[in-house]
């Protein structure tokens, strides 16, 4: 299994204000040679034009835009992502540019050191939360704490989507979010379960500055509340999660 490059996931929805900024933050402060896969959900997003020509003034080949195969949401297009990524280290990372890019390689080397999930942690020491609505932050923290004292699952921010994953977890567990960023609890709980070993770095994130943002707390509470009271069955109840 080869780790000398990284394989990066970038769910878009109209992110042409933002995406250059990001692409630029990757080739600045990832040391790793990377693949972009930046997915979309519809031709007409204004992401698509501006990747298009930044590919072709730069002669890149490391960059794929790739249309969401599994219809509209940041959940498909994130599982579109890592159905295009083959073997070795995927991170996803938003468009925004709200998380700090400079951790990836701390993360990527954890990766190598044989963990299977690194965690980017804003609730851990070290970690930091800077903007966005208040009350979704506590709500995110007070998850991420409560289920990391009750549980024992090892990061702090079971929430945050900024992760690094071997692919070969997913083939131990089956998907079943619906809507959302829930994906990456999901896959974090099951894999915790399952026996995986899991990390987390201290990372920053820090709210958008251009553009809107596509979270919708109330609508996906539910998904998130879902995989928290997984985690405590699981762990308590010692069920092989699938």
């Amino acid at each position: 299994m080869k780790f000398d490059s990284l394989q990066i996931i970038i769910p878009v929805y109209n992110e042409g204000e933002n995406i250059i900024k990001t692409l630029q933050e990757i080739e600045d402060k990832i040391a790793a040679p990377c693949i972009i896969f930046i997915v979309y959900d519809f031709d007409e997003d204004s992401t698509v034009p501006v990747v298009k020509g930044y590919i072709e003034r730069k002669k890149l080949k490391n960059i794929i835009l790739i249309k969401n195969r599994y219809g509209k949401g940041a959940l498909s297009a994130i599982k579109t992502g890592f159905d295009a990524a083959e073997e070795g280290a995927m991170l996803v990372v938003m468009a925004d540019y709200s998380d700090d890019l400079s951790v990836v390689n701390n993360m990527l080397d954890r990766i190598i050191q044989g963990y299977d999930i690194v965690c980017g942690s804003r609730y851990m020491k070290g970690g930091k939360q800077t903007g966005g609505p208040k009350f979704k932050g506590l709500l995110s923290r007070t998850a991420g704490l409560s289920l990391h004292l009750m549980t024992g699952i090892p990061t702090h921010d079971i929430t945050n989507s900024f992760k690094m994953y071997r692919k070969s977890v997913l083939n131990d567990i089956k998907i079943e979010s619906h809507g959302g960023f829930e994906i990456g609890m999901e896959i974090v709980v099951k894999s915790f379960l399952n026996g995986r070993n899991i990390t987390e770095v201290p990372s920053t994130w820090t709210g958008r500055a251009a553009g809107k943002s596509r979270f919708r707390l109330m609508k996906w509470l539910p998904g998130y509340l879902r995989w928290y009271i997984y985690a405590i069955k699981g762990r308590f109840c010692k069920s092989k999660p699938t």
